[in-house]
């Protein structure tokens, strides 16, 4: 045969959707199979887009939850507000000759996650009957809609029955349902569509699916409604098979909110209509082009394959959560659930943010965009805790109030957050050098961040200034005084706002500089920096100290560095969160000791790991994947400890740093506005 031929013939075999760009990828690289699949023990992998969170189920055909961004209301535990969990509209049923398929009658399944096209492929077997290929995505192009594809292949002579499911949680009420077709000469649109009130009915929630046939017009199969329960209908069809004849058809789907626009019955409508005269194939075209951008942005370990895979698993996540010009945050579990109530916590700032920020500056400016569109509440919150400026909420929802559980001190204590928010502003400029989002948005913020703690610090007497009564980043330790991560984090943030208002030519409030100078960072007489000021050395959550070295460069001397790494890793918990020992590995990647460092990062993501994917659990033994936090600190240990990244006021710059023994070699491709690569041999 000659090669022209063959290369025709390679090509016509390609799956689809793949494209050239994606053709000479190594696929076990990018892909994350969940096998021997026991549901009893199955904690479920995302799929999502930045709006919507599609969880997989151990069920064939079958999605555990659907999460959508922006949209929360109050219910459930502590009375505060939740992220709503909606319709799950990527549901599927199928009958095989009047049977319907369950997880004791199938065999061989099988769950791939390929994470260059964020695309979730189940497969299984049911009985000597049909084998089933079903491959399920949240639309990187179309924020609030689903793609399902499915192909069903007979095994012998059989009749096949697909049904489009809308089911309705429990939370959700006064739930109506409807099914429409539209008839034009050329196509038949049939909407299956559910529209409900969340808990207080504050929002109304829709969600609409359509079937796409792959048969001319005419041709395509008859399409039945079911309305079973208000909980519950269905669109199917019928289709009798021959053995060996494959079918394939696709399901597409949307979902919207009044937290989105103001009438979400019609937009779901719209929306699938959209998609399904977009039809598979375009739908498909677009998705891989906007997540082939994505990873333009990626990190390649050569030599350690576990590695890779863990690390690409991380920066998945991360990229799936969030997206550009939403103005939408991250929550600690992104859009895997509903844990932590879909909270905005400092977990997206000294996190989750700085890899994005390095990776992604154009995503990391709608993170921003999120906390600068809730200054109104921030300065309020201040206000009526006595205290000028901004200060923002350690859990804050949709509208940015303080969404914290009254019986968590966490909510009025845990200040640090608002240096956090500071100081997430100045390193967005550091990157990017925008000086009219420096104008508009970044010294706006700082100035509100410093005027905040101009007014928190307590002044004793000249050069006696303290900050007492708060929650540091060791929440273990509760209204303690002079906490070192509150006090770094608030000296660092005011002298940002100094440097804000000098790049701008402004004049930089005086008090800033005095206040900056005069926070105390206390310390034990052997010289080991002191976690707050009645700091004994018991056992501690997490990074506190030690965040001072990295990210914050206040202890910067090597031996103090070390002399604080040496007292205090014995003391973090073995239950702490995952964050905890990625600070660890980063340091010891600092300090040239990559054989150090490579344990604590391995420490940082495989105890937390859970089956059949491996999704990050907060802590070793946990049960509330997925845990973007914990994948944010272990893309840092790679990216800023292996990978020597440092944002300075020159840009991104590269330390001179050493890979472990195992890694032949680190690239990091795609960094900052310039899109370079950086790479450590």
């Amino acid at each position: 045969m000659n090669k022209r031929l063959l290369l025709v013939k390679l090509l016509l075999a390609a799956p689809i959707g793949l494209t050239t760009s994606f053709a000479q990828t190594d696929h076990a690289a990018w892909q994350i199979v969940g096998q021997n699949i026991n549901p009893a023990n199955y904690y479920g992998i995302t799929v999502a887009n930045g709006m919507i969170g599609l969880v997989s189920s151990p069920e064939p055909m079958k999605v555990k939850d659907v999460v959508l961004n922006g949209a929360f209301d109050t219910y459930g535990r502590g009375r505060v507000s939740n992220i709503l969990k909606v319709f799950n509209f990527a549901n599927m049923n199928l009958d095989v000759d009047g049977q319907r398929i369950g997880p004791k009658d199938i065999s061989n399944y099988r769950q791939t996650l390929d994470m260059q096209k964020a695309a979730l492929t189940t497969t299984f077997d049911f009985k000597d009957k049909v084998s089933v290929r079903q491959t399920m995505m949240a639309l990187r192009h179309l924020p609030f809609s689903e793609l399902t594809m499915v192909e069903i292949t007979a095994k012998t002579d059989c009749e096949i029955s697909p049904m489009s499911v809308i089911e309705t949680p429990e939370t959700l009420r006064e739930v109506k349902n409807f099914y429409s077709e539209i008839d034009r000469t050329h196509v038949t649109i049939r909407l299956l569509t559910s529209v409900a009130k969340s808990p207080t009915g504050r929002h109304t929630v829709a969600a609409s699916t359509s079937f796409i046939f792959e048969e001319p017009h005419g041709q395509e199969p008859d399409v039945i409604h079911e309305d079973w329960d208000y909980n519950m209908h269905l669109a199917k069809f019928k289709k009798r098979l021959k053995a060996g004849e494959t079918y394939k058809f696709s399901v597409v789907g949307s979902v919207s909110s009044t937290a989105h626009t103001a009438d979400p019955h019609n937009e779901a409508e719209r929306l699938t209509l959209f998609a399904a005269l977009e039809r598979t194939e375009r739908l498909l075209t677009r998705h891989n082009a906007e997540w082939a951008k994505l990873w333009q942005s990626d990190i390649i370990i050569d030599g350690d394959p576990e590695a890779q895979r863990a690390v690409r698993s991380a920066l998945y996540h991360l990229y799936s959560f969030v997206r550009e010009g939403t103005g939408y945050s991250l929550s600690p579990m992104g859009l895997s659930g509903l844990g932590y109530n879909g909270h905005v916590f400092w977990d997206t700032e000294l996190w989750m943010y700085p890899p994005i920020l390095a990776l992604k500056p154009e995503i990391a400016r709608s993170i921003l965009e999120y906390r600068f569109n809730r200054i109104a509440m921030a300065k309020q919150n201040a206000f009526s805790h006595g205290y000028a400026g901004v200060m923002f909420p350690w859990e804050s929802d949709a509208d940015g109030q303080e969404a914290t559980p009254v019986w968590a001190l966490t909510g009025p204590f845990q200040q640090h957050i608002t240096g956090c928010v500071g100081w997430a502003f100045w390193k967005y400029y550091q990157v990017t050098k925008d000086k009219e989002w420096l104008r508009t948005r970044g010294y706006p913020m700082l100035k509100e961040v410093a005027d905040f703690w101009s007014s928190r610090v307590e002044r004793e007497a000249p050069g006696k200034f303290h900050i007492n009564n708060v929650i540091g980043a060791n929440e273990w330790q509760e209204n303690i005084d002079d906490n070192a991560f509150t006090n770094g984090m608030a000296k660092t943030s005011l002298q940002y706002a100094i440097q804000a208002a000098q790049e701008l030519g402004l004049a930089a409030n005086p008090d800033w500089k005095l206040v900056a100078d005069n926070l105390p960072i206390l310390k034990f007489p052997d010289g080991v920096t002191k976690e707050n000021r009645t700091y004994d050395g018991v056992m501690i959550k997490q990074a506190d100290v030690n965040l001072l070295a990295y990210p914050l460069h206040i202890v910067t001397d090597e031996s103090a560095v070390r002399k604080d790494l040496a007292y205090y890793e014995p003391r973090y918990s073995p239950e702490g969160p995952a964050m905890g020992w990625s600070v660890l590995s980063t340091l010891h990647a600092r300090l040239n000791e990559p054989e150090k460092a490579y344990g604590w990062f391995v420490k940082s993501y495989k105890p937390n790991e859970v089956p059949p994917f491996g999704v990050l659990a907060e802590t070793a033994g946990g049960t509330n994947p997925y845990f973007a936090t914990g994948a944010g600190g272990m893309l840092q240990a790679v990216l800023n400890g292996f990978g020597g990244l440092e944002i300075t006021d020159n840009g991104i710059v590269q330390l001179k740093t050493k890979l472990p023994a195992k890694w032949k070699a680190l690239t990091i491709k795609g960094i900052g506005p310039e899109m370079k690569t950086m790479k450590v041999q």
